[in-house]
């Protein structure tokens, strides 16, 4: 067990103590409903083929404060950030 477990045992238990919960580990549905503390807040930075993200959504948004959606959760600010990025990069190197 990792050292910042602490007393928990699983990903369930480790989930149940947030009140911010960022789910990026690549796989659907990962993170289910009952592991959300009610009222903490979701960001779904996952996604795979057919528009499914890392948290069972629809349990997950019964006990979440506020959830982000798959798709057009996160991916718009990624990209926008990608774009504002590349054009800072882009007015750098013309001096």
């Amino acid at each position: 067990m990792p050292w910042w477990w602490g007393a928990a045992r699983s990903w369930p238990e480790i989930v149940r103590q947030a009140d911010i919960i960022v789910a990026a580990v690549g796989k659907p549905r990962f993170v289910q409903g009952d592991w959300i503390k009610p009222g903490a807040v979701v960001v779904d930075a996952g996604y795979t083929q057919g528009n499914i993200g890392d948290v069972d959504f629809e349990p997950a948004s019964a006990r979440a404060s506020f959830i982000t959606p798959v798709p057009g959760g996160v991916g718009p600010m990624t990209i926008a950030t990608l774009i504002d990025q590349t054009a800072t990069a882009a007015e750098r190197q013309a001096g």
